[in-house]
């Protein structure tokens, strides 16, 4: 689970609450919590032991301006500590994921030259990355690997995040049509609320919302110095709410709590109703994943909770965020275990009839990375994977990736992009309906610290049109036509009357390809700026030229001055057509002749005929075309289409026009 309660203690309540039962020093009681990964506790005392103070509206003042100039003032022994106080809190800020704080520390402690804080650049550059300050970010990457002279994880994370501060660029000049907003809700309350799933109406999620505690302690160490608090009142656990999840008024009920001390999350049903699957744990221990099988109680609906044996749950390992697949025939889950591709895997394991699993396998290394892979969910109907990952290329944080496939192959992931993404932690994906255009999903963009649900609309373009063949005019059935925007490609057939429709939810760069058999193919391209603000885009009706190898085409107009081989600007215009063509076509060899009428020697034909050639090609040339894909011939006047002369021996003219002409045709497709 991503944000437990060692991430979620409030302001409110560790001002209240903590103690120093046995130290006065406030960095000593700053150290216990941040050994004890309290970093919100930690951050806190550590501001204390800096003496940052209030403002007069309330808030902290986080950057101690003057600082640096006072402790070279200050002796070593008093630089070294202020250095490492001032980094601590840095370090306890990013770790509960209040980067906006961290950036302001992380600046000061970057140029520190003591050996020991030379990843403060680093973290410096992702506390802006995740503060969507690309720009900076990828200047402050740039100084870090200028200055790290070790090639090591960090490097290569340091080029990965560059190559995400562009994508992040990129995607937030050009968003892609989803409409993302925060539930409005009691589903949305103090503490992290997270993993929505759908079962018979009612929406099941995680939330680590403050419970009633009473009055215990808790007693931390760390190198023999003890602090006591009271118990956090933070605790994982799954609730309820029944009817609309996106109602203003809803009423949220807390189910069962499994065994003492147990913290449980992620929710999973099985589409027979039989069984269901949740993650649990406790403060000290791994995570583990637990199956309930259904009862008919008054008092319960499912029974107690199951530990899954060694096939899911492996000794010393963490397995958690199960999914049930919508057929019943897979549980697929993530998980830390031998065998992976680095640190969080997806896995996958058969769920027989009888509910029992099969052996865990490892869903590869085309979804897998050696970074964290989670949250999944599948789609067996459109077999789409909907994961998210923090170990490619993204937003920042966790991002969701899409991929297709049916567990033997799949394609390779596509980012979401942004604002399905943001610069933070993206995961937990459920759809509300059946074709997935809405869907509840899980984020900490618009918090400091903690997971929240998100309702997520797609919104949808329209791009539609006609196919015809250009010399009959008449409707082209069964052509194929493709759709291709940035990240992924559509394909679909035309009907009886040539109509070939697509529903999109990307508004950049499209690509329309069409193409039939004997035909040449055709294509369009669609701008950013002749897509925005619409909701349907009609393409002009499209035609393709049929084509048959070594049958000449005409070329319409091609036109020279009188006993010359040079083009016209009229008849490089003309020729563009072609270059169109070869351009849509790329696998297309061709010959490119001239004709002559029958005035003049044969010999002098021949050479202009084989001249005027030449200029085409050498146009199509300059233009672009490979060489290597067209030849050039002349005929001169041996080759007729046209009488050019009457039966009576006169002069015809109009034979003559004809036969003085420019044509191709298709030597390899």
């Amino acid at each position: 689970m991503m944000k437990t309660k060692i991430l979620l203690i409030l302001c409110i309540f560790f001002s209240a609450s903590v103690q120093a039962q046995f130290v006065a020093n406030n960095k000593r009681v700053a150290d216990v919590y941040f050994q004890n990964k309290e970093y919100f506790a930690a951050a806190e005392y550590y501001k204390k032991a800096l003496n940052i103070k209030k403002d007069s509206t309330g808030a902290f003042v986080v950057v101690p301006y003057g600082f640096a100039n006072k402790t070279k003032e200050e002796s070593p022994k008093k630089v070294e500590e202020q250095e490492y106080l001032n980094f601590q809190l840095a370090e306890s800020l990013r770790l509960y994921n209040n980067f906006e704080e961290a950036v302001s520390f992380y600046f000061i402690a970057k140029d520190y030259t003591n050996p020991k804080y030379i990843l403060s650049n680093f973290w410096y550059a992702e506390s802006l990355r995740a503060t969507q300050k690309y720009n900076e970010a990828i200047d402050e990457f740039n100084n870090f690997l200028n200055k790290y002279k070790v090639k090591d994880s960090y490097t290569k994370k340091a080029l990965e995040e560059i190559a995400s501060c562009r994508f992040a660029l990129k995607e937030l000049r050009y968003p892609r049509m989803y409409n993302v907003a925060k539930l409005d809700n009691k589903i949305n309350t103090l503490g992290s609320n997270y993993t929505p799933n759908l079962k018979a109406g009612n929406l099941y999620f995680t939330s680590s919302r403050p419970i009633a505690v009473g009055n215990k302690k808790e007693v931390l160490v760390s190198n023999d110095v003890k602090v006591t608090r009271k118990e956090t009142p933070f605790v994982n656990a799954i609730y309820v709410t029944k009817g609309d999840p996106l109602n203003k008024d809803v009423a949220v009920t807390k189910t069962a709590v499994i065994g003492k001390d147990k913290e449980s999350a992620a929710p999973a049903f099985h589409p027979g109703g039989k069984f269901a699957y949740l993650t649990s744990w406790t403060a000290n221990g791994n995570k583990k994943i637990y199956q309930l099988n259904a009862v008919s109680t008054a008092s319960n609906e499912w029974s107690e909770p199951v530990e899954l044996g060694s096939q899911i749950n492996v000794k010393g390992f963490n397995s958690m965020q199960p999914f049930v697949t919508k057929d019943g025939n897979y549980l697929i889950f993530s998980s830390d275990r031998p065998g992976g591709s680095g640190k969080y895997d997806l896995w996958y394991a058969a769920i027989r009839v009888d509910g029992s699993l099969g052996a865990a396998v490892n869903m590869g290394n085309v979804i897998n990375t050696p970074e964290d892979d989670q949250a999944p969910y599948y789609n067996g109907n459109t077999k789409r994977l909907l994961f998210s990952t923090n170990g490619r290329v993204g937003m920042g944080g966790f991002d969701f990736f899409e991929s297709d496939g049916d567990f033997g192959n799949w394609s390779e992931p596509r980012n979401m992009g942004a604002p399905f993404n943001s610069a933070k932690d993206d995961l937990y994906f459920t759809p509300l309906n059946k074709d997935e255009s809405e869907a509840l999903i899980s984020s900490d963009r618009e918090s400091a610290c903690c997971l929240e649900i998100f309702h997520l609309r797609t919104q949808n373009l329209v791009i539609k049109g006609r196919l015809l063949d250009c010399n009959a005019l008449t409707p082209l059935k069964d052509a194929t036509v493709i759709l291709t925007d940035s990240v992924r490609q559509f394909k679909v057939k035309t009907d009886d009357n040539g109509n070939y429709s697509f529903k999109v939810n990307s508004n950049r760069y499209f690509k329309l390809t069409a193409e039939k058999d004997k035909y040449f193919s055709k294509i369009l391209t669609f701008s950013y700026g002749q897509m925005a603000q619409r909701d349907t885009l009609f393409s002009p009706e499209l035609c393709l030229t049929p084509f048959e190898v070594d049958k000449p085409i005409v070329l319409k107009d091609v036109l020279y001055e009188f006993n010359k081989a040079e083009l016209t600007p009229d008849s490089k215009e003309k020729l563009d057509h072609l270059y169109d063509i070869m351009v849509d076509n790329p696998t297309i060899e061709i010959e490119l002749s001239s004709h002559t009428d029958s005035k003049g020697t044969d010999a002098y034909n021949l050479d202009l005929s084989d001249r005027r050639a030449r200029s085409c090609v050498d146009y199509l040339i300059e233009k672009g075309i490979a060489s290597n894909r067209m030849t050039s011939k002349g005929y001169g006047e041996s080759r007729p289409i046209a009488p050019n002369e009457l039966a009576d021996g006169k002069d015809n003219p109009d034979g003559r026009a004809l036969n003085r002409r420019t044509e191709f045709k298709v030597t390899k497709k």
